[in-house]
């Protein structure tokens, strides 16, 4: 007999083995699809999160401002020329600017250039003329006094303080300096060759020889004797430079009595030069400079200049539009749901409508945009940028889903409730409005707020009906020009000043919050009065 003979059959599975292995695949196909769910979940928290730290780590410094407190004298010359102390005409003929500059011309004495006095002036806010306007117009008697007051800094001052404008760093002296001259010109002599090597080291500069420094190289400043010398020429134990700050005397100074100051970025690619840079540390020495929260991003229009932009006119404009909306969109969504669901006949009309409502809810915003600008605008001839017309546009978009989210809601309903109503005599509009309608109420609610939560954040149909433009008031009617949040953000995001990207994001922080508020609103109403059966 051969081997293939004599060797045993082979054994065949059972069928309970082969089941066994089939519930075993189906198992293990259930736990990769958890684990895929669950990855999913996880990669889009991550992408949340991300987006989220990213959007609070630029919009948080835009809700904190830099202030100067300054003694400023209001000289009748500039600010009542005519003398007459009428505010009226002060508000119109006075220059408030000028008490501003003689102010800070008396705490740093000796510009005498125009380009010195353009920039020690550039260092506060163009609006601070005018908050020194509307202290005097309170109160004409401060004219010929002097007025102790709080004025904002200017965005590029402001960034300078929140470090965003260079990255610095500072070394202190490790050996005897002396110092030749206290102003002007000024000579640096160090006791050892290497003094300046760790500045020059850290600002990315040879260590070693001579280095001529410019405005494309880092900046390298020491500070001495209560003064300011900005670095021109390293060569070993020697340095020169010009007096930002004049020093109070020279000579020798010991080590540790003078520290180097260095600007990684070079002076060619900032907005703050060396010199304001000087003038704005010896304030904040000094105590005069505040850092407070930015009250203004909430209580002021919107501005050209970042430190005076503020949101409360698009939150105003908002308000207003939303107010329109839900007026139109609520009463009509609701009205049409109940007559879909409760009284319209089917027939092929209803069909048709119906499918039209569905295809409406799907249709791109912009759509509804143009169509506001070619009926509301060029038709009615309504106001452009207006509240009106922004929340006549709102509601076309909305009403689609109100009316599907009511529709859902009534269906919801037990049909027990109309029959039980119906037995006990009540007509059939008096079942459904005085029973269905309050128990679907919770679900129509819910989705009313998330409707007004995507008409909160669109801007696409707005920009097309004009509310691009640029406000400055506050709106306070429904025909005035206004605009909303998302418009401001888009307006703020097109800006070229770096203060505006921490305006646009803290602009997106609020209305985030806003929208976090009515969808967490939602929930809690859904859960408060849902009922289940």
């Amino acid at each position: 007999m051969t081997e293939a003979a004599l060797a045993p059959a082979a054994r065949q599975a059972t069928p309970f083995e082969l089941d066994q292995k089939r519930i075993a695949r189906r198992y293990a196909a259930e736990r990769r699809f958890r684990a895929y769910g669950l990855a999913a979940i996880a990669l889009t928290a991550v992408f949340i999160a991300v987006v989220i730290v990213d959007i609070v780590g630029k919009g948080l410094p835009a809700f904190w401002q830099h202030s100067l407190t300054i003694d400023i004298p209001v000289s009748a010359e500039a600010v009542d020329p005519s003398g007459t102390r009428d505010p009226a005409k002060m508000a119109t003929e006075g220059d408030f600017a000028v008490p501003i500059r003689e102010a800070l011309s008396a705490v740093f004495p000796g510009n005498t250039s125009r380009a010195q006095r353009r920039l020690l002036t550039g260092i506060v806010s163009t609006g601070a003329g005018e908050e020194l306007r509307e202290r005097v117009m309170a109160d004409p008697r401060l004219v010929g006094t002097t007025v102790r007051m709080s004025v904002l800094l200017s965005d590029d001052s402001d960034l300078y303080f929140k470090g965003q404008e260079t990255e610095s760093s500072t070394i202190a002296g490790a050996t005897a300096l002396t110092v030749s001259g206290t102003a002007g010109e000024v000579k640096l002599s160090a006791a050892a060759a290497s003094a300046f090597a760790p500045a020059l080291a850290a600002a990315g500069l040879p260590a070693t020889g001579a280095v001529a420094l410019d405005s494309s190289k880092p900046s390298v400043l020491v500070a001495v004797n209560g003064g300011i010398v900005k670095l021109a020429t390293v060569d070993g134990s020697a340095a020169t430079g010009t007096t930002l700050l004049p020093l109070k005397s020279d000579g020798a100074v010991k080590a540790g009595d003078w520290r180097t100051v260095i600007f990684m970025t070079p002076e060619a690619n900032r907005r703050i030069g060396d010199q304001q840079a000087a003038w704005l540390d010896a304030l904040k020495t000094s105590g005069q400079v505040e850092r407070h929260f930015a009250w203004r991003l909430f209580t002021a229009g919107d501005s050209r200049e970042p430190e005076l932009a503020g949101i409360r006119g698009a939150i105003i404009g908002s308000a207003l539009t939303l107010l329109v909306t839900l007026a139109l969109c609520l009463p009509l969504g609701v009205a049409a749901a109940v007559y879909l669901e409760e009284f319209a006949p089917k027939n092929r009309l209803t069909e048709i409508v119906e499918v039209n409502i569905n295809n409406l809810a799907a249709v791109p915003s912009i759509v509804f945009g143009l169509l506001g600008l070619a009926m509301f605008l060029n038709f009615f001839g309504l106001p452009r940028s207006a509240p009106l017309v922004g929340g006549l546009v709102l509601a076309l978009l909305v009403l689609p889903t109100i009316i599907i989210a009511s529709r859902a809601a009534l269906k919801a309903v037990p049909p027990s409730i109309k029959e039980a109503a119906l037995g006990v005599g009540a007509s059939h509009q008096q079942a459904v409005f005085h029973h269905v309608l309050p128990v679907a109420m919770p679900g129509i609610m819910t989705g009313t707020i998330i409707g007004m939560a995507h008409a909160l954040g669109e801007t696409a149909p707005l920009l097309m009906i004009g509310m691009v433009a640029f406000i400055v008031d506050i709106p306070s009617g429904l025909t005035q020009a206004a605009t909303v949040l998302p418009v401001q953000i888009y307006l703020w995001s097109d800006l070229p000043e770096q203060a505006f990207q921490a305006k646009t994001a803290a602009a997106i922080m609020v209305l985030l919050v806003f929208l976090f508020i009515m969808n967490g609103l939602a929930i809690v109403l859904r859960r408060r009065f849902e009922r289940r059966w």
